[in-house]
């Protein structure tokens, strides 16, 4: 095994383990000490891991959006809470939208026993979700986006207008108060964006993370939201600061 794909299954392990012990990855990967240290060494110096007492974690990004890949298994207890709340409000005969998020994938997974229910999407693991259920599915055309497993669409390609969405679901990469809604690509807010303006009911489900920041491209302000669906670890400040607004703050049980 070359070198780069040796450390690349090194990345992919602690992707799922978060960190390892040295013994453990050696294990995993069938070689030496030295070469261990080595390969080590060259992803510590290239930034993507960091050395903790007797092994390696992966280094958390600080800038920009973490992979899809990164981001379907980060913070997986409380996203998986959020989508348990999120479902007690998908009722059966809806025609509901899921988004192409981490935290919405989660949702798919709840809802299979719905009865007459319609999901609209543009999420590649949505539709491999539902794909064997009784579920109706509609996907959204466009231009897919390899990297975040995505379809991000065009109005010249899909009239949404014809769509009679009674309840979106949708994730952010940052909340604020004052600026709203936002994520890191143009395209992705674009989708959201057109989501948001034709829904009836908006959810925005997001971990307690995502709070306080303002990234790249806003998506709405929180007057356009309905409800905000977050996980117990939540700041006590921000639960404050929802009761000042009409956006309705829901926390999902522990």
């Amino acid at each position: 095994m070359l070198p780069v794909e040796r450390q690349q299954k090194m990345i992919d392990l602690l992707m799922i383990k978060k960190v390892m012990k040295m013994p453990e990855l050696q294990e995993e990967l069938k070689i030496s000490i030295d070469t261990l240290r080595r390969d080590i060494n060259a992803l510590t110096e290239q930034g993507k891991l960091k050395k903790i007492y007797g092994g390696v974690k992966l280094v958390e990004p600080k800038f920009g959006e973490a992979s899809m890949e990164e981001r379907m298994i980060s913070h997986l207890d409380k996203k998986t809470a959020i989508a348990k709340k999120c479902n007690a409000f998908i009722e059966d005969g809806d025609c509901i939208y899921l988004d192409s998020g981490s935290t919405t994938y989660q949702i798919a997974k709840y809802i299979k026993e719905k009865r007459n229910l319609t999901v609209i999407t543009n999420s590649v693991p949505v539709i491999l979700e539902l794909m064997n259920s009784a579920v109706e599915l509609i996907v959204i055309g466009g231009k897919v986006r390899k990297n975040e497993r995505s379809v991000v669409t065009y109005d010249y390609l899909f009239n949404f207008h014809q769509l009679n969405i009674q309840k979106a679901f949708i994730c952010a990469s940052g909340i604020t108060m004052d600026k709203g809604v936002s994520d890191y690509n143009v395209e992705e807010a674009l989708a959201r964006k057109k989501i948001v303006e034709l829904s009836h009911e908006v959810y925005v489900a997001a971990d307690s993370s995502k709070f306080g920041r303002n990234v790249t491209v806003n998506i709405a302000g929180l007057d356009e939201i309905d409800y905000v669906v977050t996980d117990h670890e939540v700041d006590e400040e921000v639960i404050k600061q929802f009761n000042k607004v009409r956006t309705e703050l829901i926390i999902s049980a522990k």
